[in-house]
């Protein structure tokens, strides 16, 4: 046998704070030291926390985080025991470029710097932006000690270890291929991957597929926390050859172990016709990567290892596991990225407390359930009727009606407010309405009167103004609420509901608000969730106003929006895919004044609304993202605001 232990950490750091991440690094380093692991895993740009976008263009940033390397290298040469070989990431500027690089360190020695080679400028990423990309077989020295930097692997008493970051586990081609060929038996990966929506499984079968072609095992580590509108779920595997064997915990800063056998690792090698095939084959044609000589690190089989046996004692019967209904993980995703997504409340350092203009409707209330949720943990430490005023305190609710507002809704929003034991004011806006309907009045030229929309606008820009001059006053983060249906036509008021500090559901389409709100009606049972549910979507801006009939039934508009936002289907091809959707029957269940050719006139009316909105995003404050579809220029979907709809070609429509 060839037992080693390897050690999961999985860090929230923030952007920039630099000692106070290497502070974090250093307590699990010296956890993991104390557990006699071999190996201690980190995950990418741990020190200088990631994304850090243009900071890394301040030299001051960059160089900081080499002296907290070298910091950290000095912690690891007096560690007691074993000396375990640390991997973490970092920024390194060499030869006049800037990389995104893993360190390997071990026994107070910087043993080297491998540079991350593929560089993702997609979706979130803009890595190209700043970075330069690693190369196959690229060997330099780093200083007046020669720290090795490059394309290489590290060969330890216990075994070969190589390590690369983030975006070159997502390539079969990428360096994993080479540095196993070259002899490495543990592959260490060290990501800063953000949650969206499915990238779990996605994750876990591209690492098994990994670690099976390459017969490796696999280690793999991520990034936990929010940073900006950027949620990282965290999680670390250690997989074998193909086998899952250990998982650290999600949403949360977590820290794992799990011992394997080397010597399987090479048996399965030896086993493998195809692997030593291809691997002679890469001998032919290609040279391996360079080796680093580290004889002083630490060996395999430490005494108070243990081989790693089934809990069921059996090394043939599958372990039962309880199921869990894999709508509810979504859903539990959902939830766990927006409570991490409020770390932006924790970081920014900017605001005391939390303020909600609540309107009684689905996505006010869905707002202010993930804040309270994320109370509930801020003030954990608390016993229980101390956290409960913290909770009272910390979240600010006000109700701001109209005459337009329904008993209901205003009822819902006191009642709710009740139940979570926050605080409540309501404050109508009646006088203050008229008023300023008056005055618009005054500025208007002869003939001219105040248009209905206009009626509308000004009861969200009061409840805006009152909201902003309470953060003003109060260091509240104001919680904007608009969800991404309404975002998408642009069915929000400048100034009003669509302004705010932070947005936790700007990127979940509205259908996904309710069955989302459905799901934490059975989980919590919240009487009040009942009447929200029951509800029908209104702004409350006019009388009887009702959002779907303003637009069109949100599975409708949510199905425009995904084909033609994140498909990029053209109308026509919206409009034939939508027919094969519904029938005639469920268009009128949909909308019961549904007559035959409004489904065409929906997806025009789609296309033209999300056209002329777009000028409106640029606006709308930062948003937690949580799937690969969103609506943010600025990291998701860049469009010109100013556009022609002559591409539309919505004619076609009619032909």
């Amino acid at each position: 046998m060839r037992l080693i232990k390897i050690g999961i950490a999985n860090i929230n750091t923030t952007v920039g704070a630099l000692e106070s991440n290497t502070e974090k690094i250093i307590s699990a380093m010296k956890k993991m030291n104390d557990d006699q692991c071999t190996i201690g895993c980190f995950q990418e740009q741990v020190i200088s926390g990631y994304p850090a976008e243009d900071l890394i263009q301040w030299k001051s940033f960059v160089t900081t985080q080499w002296e907290c390397l070298e910091e950290i290298a000095l912690i690891s040469k007096n560690m007691k025991g074993i000396k375990t070989v640390f991997t973490l990431g970092l920024t390194i500027e060499q030869s006049g470029h800037l990389f995104n690089t893993a360190a390997v360190i071990c026994n107070g020695k910087i043993r080297g710097i491998v540079p991350k080679e593929k560089l993702p400028t997609y979706g979130v990423f803009y890595e190209w932006r700043t970075f330069s990309p690693g190369m196959p077989h690229m060997y330099e020295e780093i200083g007046p000690r020669g720290i090795p930097f490059g394309d290489m692997i590290f060969k330890f008493p216990f075994g070969i270890l190589g390590v690369e970051v983030c975006e070159d586990i997502w390539s079969p081609d990428g360096p994993m291929r080479r540095r196993g060929y070259s002899g490495a038996e543990v592959i260490v990966n060290a990501s800063a991957s953000p949650f969206r929506v499915g990238v779990v499984n996605t994750r876990k079968e591209m690492i098994s597929t990994r670690a099976a072609d390459n017969q490796v095992v696999l280690v793999y580590v991520n990034q936990y926390g929010g940073n900006d509108s950027l949620v990282f779920d965290g999680g670390g595997y250690i997989n074998q050859n193909g086998l899952m064997v250990r998982e650290s915990k999600r949403w949360e800063e977590s820290y794992c172990t799990g011992i394997v056998d080397l010597s399987k690792t090479s048996r399965l090698r030896h086993e493998n016709t195809t692997w030593r095939t291809d691997c002679m084959l890469f001998y032919e044609t290609q040279k391996p990567v360079a080796v680093i000589e580290c004889s002083d690190g630490p060996d395999a089989n430490h005494k108070d290892y243990r081989y790693t046996v089934p809990k069921n004692k059996s090394f043939f019967l599958p372990i039962s596991v309880p199921c869990k209904n894999p709508v509810h993980n979504y859903f539990d995703d959902l939830i766990n990225a927006m409570i991490t997504g409020l770390d932006y409340f924790e970081k920014t350092k900017a605001f005391r407390k939390i303020g909600i203009s609540l309107s009684g409707g689905k996505d006010s209330v869905l707002s202010l359930i993930i804040c309270y949720l994320f109370a509930k943990k801020k003030f954990s430490n608390l016993q229980e009727s101390e956290r409960a005023g913290a909770i009272r305190e910390f979240i600010c609710c006000f109700s701001m009606p109209a005459r337009f507002n329904s008993e209901e809704t205003k009822n819902i929003s006191k009642r709710i407010c009740e139940e979570l034991d926050v605080s409540f004011k309501e404050l109508p806006i009646q006088e203050a309405f008229e008023d300023e309907l008056a005055k618009v009045q005054k500025m208007l030229a002869d003939g001219e009167e105040v248009t209905t929309i206009t009626k509308m606008n000004i009861q969200a820009r009061i409840r805006g103004e009152r909201m902003l001059n309470w953060s003003n006053s109060s260091h509240g983060m104001w919680i904007q609420t608009g969800n991404m249906s309404e975002k998408a036509v642009g069915y929000t008021t400048i100034g009003g509901d669509m302004m705010g500090a932070y947005s936790l559901i700007a990127n979940i389409p509205k259908t996904v608000i309710i069955a989302l709100l459905s799901y934490l009606y059975e989980t919590y049972k919240w009487e009040s969730l009942a009447s929200v549910l029951k509800s029908k979507a209104s702004a409350e801006l006019a009388f009887n106003q009702e959002d779907e009939k303003d637009l069109m039934p949100f599975p409708v508009l949510d199905a425009c929006m995904y084909l033609f936002v994140e498909e990029k289907k053209g109308p026509k091809g919206v409009y034939t895919i939508l027919q094969t959707m519904w029938t005639e029957e469920e268009l009128k269940e949909l909308c019961p004044t549904y007559k035959k050719g409004m489904l065409k006139d929906w997806v025009k009316k789609f296309v033209t609304l999300f056209k002329n909105s777009l000028f409106k995003w640029v606006l709308t404050p930062e948003a937690v993202h949580v799937g690969k579809l969103e609506l943010d220029r600025e990291r998701a979907l860049q469009l010109p605001v100013v556009q022609s709809g002559e591409w539309l070609a919505l004619d076609e429509l009619d032909e």
